[in-house]
């Protein structure tokens, strides 16, 4: 594999890995073979309305699959999300115009302008995507009925927010990653604030874990994924670590990496099998580790 970033999986029991650098989707199946499932391994823009396989990507970062087996794929340099039938193996784009800037709120996500897609993710009951459109500074949400797209945190300026603020009219430093839980919570990781916020389902944002609240501080964290207690779980790239943000009581524990490069080595990816395994796409060491 090349530098992984992100697995999904589907109901069939197959895997789906995105590979960063390689520019590909492979699909792993129960009995571990390896295929080819979308993107030609050369960056670039091409394929909307025909077989994946034959489309170009450009570094995706991110993977998600819906309860109704679609695909949906963070293909950040194309400033695209774009998804795939599991069923046709079709690839079209659901959000982005290929141009990166902001526009389009309240508008189509197709024809809506995003600055460096780099996480997806649905919410639990799959109706709406959320996307993490970290050079806007924005989180915005997709409306998978009806198409149309709405920044739900952030304004655009850069800072730290204010706890108890509207999240829409608050500045963010970089969200780098999404997740949302089934209590209607929005969590968004901050790469470059080393701190974890979440967005409740009234839309007023507080922060969770900012630098000097925790040892080691976060150091460049990549990406996130709610747990099935509910528990946020973060993949702390830059100290090798994997992090479990504890809701109820607001402790943070490390539960995977030493904080030296080695046994972990950038890890990029947390997702939450429907079996209760997590993965980690261990990004550096070119693998994907499992834990319980």
């Amino acid at each position: 594999m090349v530098e992984p970033f992100g697995i999904a999986f589907d109901k069939a029991g197959n895997s789906y890995v995105i590979e960063f650098k390689g520019n590909r989707l492979l699909k792993i199946t129960p009995d571990g073979q390896t295929t080819l499932f979308a993107g030609t391994g050369k960056a670039g823009f091409s394929g909307d309305g025909g077989p994946a396989h034959a489309a170009a990507l450009n570094e995706p970062h991110g993977v998600v699959i819906s309860p109704d087996q679609k695909l949906y794929i963070a293909d950040t340099h194309n400033n695209r999300v774009r998804r795939i039938d599991l069923r046709t193996g079709t690839i079209t784009t659901v959000a982005g115009n290929g141009e990166a800037g902001y526009s389009g709120d309240g508008g189509p996500a197709a024809a809506a302008s995003f600055k460096g897609i780099f996480a997806i993710d649905l919410s639990p009951d799959g109706k709406t995507l959320l996307i993490a459109d970290l050079s806007n500074r924005r989180v915005r949400s997709v409306d998978l009925a009806s198409g149309i797209v709405r920044t739900i945190a952030g304004n655009g300026d850069k800072g730290v927010p204010n706890d108890g603020a509207v999240a829409a009219e608050s500045p963010l430093v970089d969200p780098r990653a999404v997740a949302g839980d089934r209590r209607g919570n929005v969590y968004v990781l901050e790469r470059g604030g080393n701190a974890l916020r979440v967005v409740d389902k009234s839309g007023r944002i507080r922060t969770l874990i900012k630098p000097g609240s925790v040892t080691p501080d976060l150091k460049g964290p990549k990406h996130l994924c709610v747990d099935k207690r509910g528990d946020v779980v973060i993949a702390d790239a830059e100290n090798h670590l994997v992090r479990r943000y504890h809701v109820k009581t607001g402790e943070t524990s490390t539960i995977a990496g030493t904080g030296v490069k080695g046994p972990l080595n950038r890890p990029h990816g947390v997702w939450m099998h429907p079996s209760g395994w997590l993965y980690i796409t261990d990004s550096y060491n070119h693998r994907i580790l499992r834990m319980r």
